[in-house]
């Protein structure tokens, strides 16, 4: 008879983020677990609050499935002597299976072994898999505590492991497993006793602990609209947000809190940081879109003196505005621009001089990469003017105190000094974006200066020797190359990073003899992060093998190209693919100078110059004109002809001059393709 599991394991609060990495890893582990031990059952999920992680496991079978295999054998020749006897390879391979000889079974001039296991009673699996779920669980950081080997994120301070109504015999880290749980840290009991699973997220709920995080979320997301809606006011929503408040709390009760209309003089993004970033606040607009003194938080318990708890939250708030008042009427007292010599004093990284030496380094990048881009002279001038002011902010006290203000609070002085809007909103837009599924800039100089300021940071990271390694990437070099990668998709600008690469490393003082092995490092790394972005589009291995393979090809031309071979799939073409690679057998060492038409003896290779040579022209014609249908879909013309060529020509003539000359007719006619990527990644 079926029955359910319960598995929870209680420790000391667990930091809000690492729970939905630990909740999806236990699940996944148990379904592997499960199954490797052929152990069926019918649901499972996992629950967590900071307190505990739970999994629970609904219609366990009694014992897992008996196991029935066949094991192929040496032949009938090998496992039987003439009088049909068994050899010694037919017994050795019977006792190595565990069965009797005469058990053998013989088909097709063979031997096997037919085999039976038994199933394994659930209760015994169980106990061998649930410790291992504790130890296969990882986190950015685990902990070892008192005087034990054992570690876990946080320390682990109890354990309940029911199988039905059985307590199972687990223990880790001193802890034994029982069927008492604990409630909520102050509202609920010290010992909760789970008779079955089946009561455990009741018997939790009833001593003040939602356990199951999608209800704990609803309930937050129906309080906080509730408020707000009773306030006339709209949520300055944030899902990050909210899910790290998830986890905070076991017990959610939300609240409004005020705070007095004097700090809504600041900018608004001087109040809405210190509510979001440092309380956890979610702030409250009006009709408008004005920020209210109003905020939303959620407490970790029930209704009770909530107005204590409320005036506590005002009181910390007052405390962080009060800071952020004092550092925006000190700045004020020195635009952005008179800040430019503070820059002298802040270090960009170890051996490579100071943000003012940055600047200057990012002005000449802004100058290359700007023209290179098509940037109008108004946009230069925007971008020029944005990179003098652009680190400037950092020598504020506003951003010293709430640093992630930098850009945004930049942006908003260079505004209240009188800066055009276009300057102002590059400051800003430089740091974009900041993280997986950030906006990205809209505006020319923003974008390229967000691009220069990404590449002198890779590049002088790079130069240092700390290329990203694993999992290691102190510098975040992964996310602003994806940044830089995901800037260039979206402006479609047709532009190579290549030179960009080489004057940041003149300007690194990176030398010669080095350079073109730190080009080649920068350029395989950047290659790898827009490779996995294809791979998270989907896009067929294959397809990413060949728009990568052209060391020339752009972003821009890549984008262009996927699109054009997924409405194309030139990739799925077996008559193109086989034509083409075998011409690149062919030509792949040859370089292409010139055909001498003087040479062409057949009318298949006359017919083949004459179709190449146009396709040819119009394949380089739609490369400039960007008409990347075109462009793919050119080779397959040739395909025909390619196919009577090598019908009627023999291309290794006697004669040297014919046979170099065939070979550059295929050279030609390859460029098509080659134009492309590499046509042997298709194979």
């Amino acid at each position: 008879m079926a029955k359910d599991v319960l598995f929870e394991i209680g420790a000391e609060e667990i930091p809000a983020h690492y729970m939905p990495g630990i909740l999806a890893q236990l699940k996944t582990l148990a379904e592997t677990k499960l199954d490797e031990h052929h152990l069926g059952y019918g649901s499972l999920r996992t629950l967590g609050t900071p307190r505990r992680i739970a999994l629970l496991i609904n219609d366990v079978e009694d014992s897992s499935a008996d196991i029935h295999e066949r094991h192929k054998g040496p032949s009938v020749k090998i496992a039987y002597n003439e009088n049909g006897e068994p050899t010694k390879a037919a017994m050795g391979f019977a006792r190595g299976k565990g069965i009797d000889v005469n058990d053998l079974v013989v088909e097709d001039g063979y031997i096997y072994a037919e085999t039976t296991t038994a199933g394994v009673a659930a209760r015994d699996i169980l106990t061998e898999i649930l410790p291992q779920l504790i130890t296969g669980l990882s986190f950015p950081k685990s902990m070892h505590w008192g005087n034990l080997d054992e570690k876990f994120v946080r320390p682990l301070r109890w354990l309940v492991a029911l199988y039905d109504t059985d307590v199972l015999p687990i223990t880790f880290a001193g802890v034994r497993a029982s069927n008492s749980s604990r409630g909520h840290r102050f509202l609920g009991k010290k010992e909760i006793l789970i008779q079955h699973p089946a009561d455990y997220v009741k018997n939790l709920e009833d001593n003040f602990v939602i356990v199951d995080q999608d209800k704990r979320r609803t309930m937050i997301e129906e309080q906080l609209h509730a408020i707000a809606d009773e306030k006339k006011a709209t949520i300055v929503w944030d899902e990050d947000l909210l899910d790290e408040i998830l986890y905070l709390v076991e017990y959610p009760t939300a609240l409004c809190g005020t705070f007095d209309e004097s700090y809504l003089t600041l900018p608004s993004a001087a109040v809405i940081t210190p509510m979001k970033d440092h309380q956890r606040y979610f702030p409250l607009v009006d009709a408008e879109g004005k920020l209210l003194p109003m905020f939303l938080t959620v407490r970790n318990g029930d209704a009770h003196s909530l107005n204590v708890v409320q005036a506590g939250n005002e009181r910390v708030l007052r405390a962080r505005l009060d800071d952020a008042k004092f550092f925006f009427n000190e700045d004020r007292k020195k635009a952005l621009a008179d800040r430019s010599e503070g820059l002298t004093r802040i270090v960009f990284q170890e051996g490579l001089g100071n943000l003012a030496d940055k600047t200057e380094r990012l002005l000449a990048l802004g100058e290359l990469f700007g023209e290179a881009c098509g940037l109008g002279e108004d946009d230069m001038v925007a971008l020029e003017r944005a990179t003098v002011l652009a680190k400037t902010d950092l020598t504020t006290g506003m951003v010293t105190e709430f640093t992630e203000l930098q850009g945004v609070i930049g942006k908003e002085y260079a505004l209240l000094d009188g800066e055009s809007p276009e300057v102002a909103e590059a400051i800003f837009e430089q740091y974009l974006p900041r993280f997986a599924g950030d906006v990205l800039p809209k505006t020319a100089a923003g974008r390229v200066l967000s691009v220069i300021d990404k590449v002198d940071n890779i590049v002088a990271t790079f130069s240092r020797g700390l290329i990203p390694t694993g999992s290691q990437d102190p510098y975040a070099l992964r996310r602003q190359t994806i940044g830089i990668l995901n800037i260039l998709i979206d402006s479609k600008w047709n532009v190579s990073l290549r030179p960009l690469l080489r004057e940041a490393m003149a300007l690194l003082n990176v030398p010669a003899e080095k350079s073109d092995e730190l080009l080649g490092q920068l350029e395989q790394f950047i290659t790898l992060r827009l490779k996995n972005i294809y791979l998270d589009r989907a896009l067929p291995h294959t397809v990413i093998d060949l728009l990568l393979s052209n060391p020339l090809t752009t972003v821009a031309m890549a984008e262009g190209m996927a699109a054009a071979i997924m409405k194309d799939r030139i990739d799925q073409n077996t008559e193109l693919v086989q034509a083409f690679t075998r011409i690149y057998n062919l030509v792949k060492d040859t370089e292409f100078v010139a055909v001498d038409e003087g040479l062409l003896k057949e009318a298949a290779e006359k017919e083949l110059f004459e179709q190449a040579s146009a396709a040819y022209e119009a394949s380089r014609t739609a490369l400039e004109e960007e008409d990347y249908v075109k462009l793919v879909g050119t080779p397959d013309s040739l395909v025909p002809a390619i196919n009577q060529f090598f019908d009627a020509v023999m291309v290794m003539d006697k004669d040297e001059a014919i046979k170099q000359n065939r070979l550059q007719l295929l050279r030609l006619t390859y460029e098509t393709m080659a134009v492309i990527g590499d046509v042997s990644t298709l194979k």
